[in-house]
């Protein structure tokens, strides 16, 4: 039988108007300067600030993973 996963592993995600999501760091933005936290989108180019629209994805016990807060 395979180890459950641990209950706070977590993944933290940037959602973009052109469809694409990618995936932050927990700790994105203590790191550099204001400028290099916004991110770039690797689909269309435009630069985000994820602490406008982070998504913070949960995974859950039962083997699936949900939103836990945006």
């Amino acid at each position: 039988m395979p180890n459950p996963a641990p209950d706070h592993l977590r993944m933290y995600l940037v959602p973009c108007s052109c469809g694409t999501t990618f995936a932050v760091a927990e700790d994105y933005d203590h790191q550099g300067t204001a400028w290099n936290r916004y991110l770039k989108c690797p689909n269309c180019g435009k630069r985000h600030d994820p602490k406008n629209r982070l998504l913070q994805i949960g995974y859950h016990p039962e083997g699936y993973w949900k939103v836990d807060e945006c």
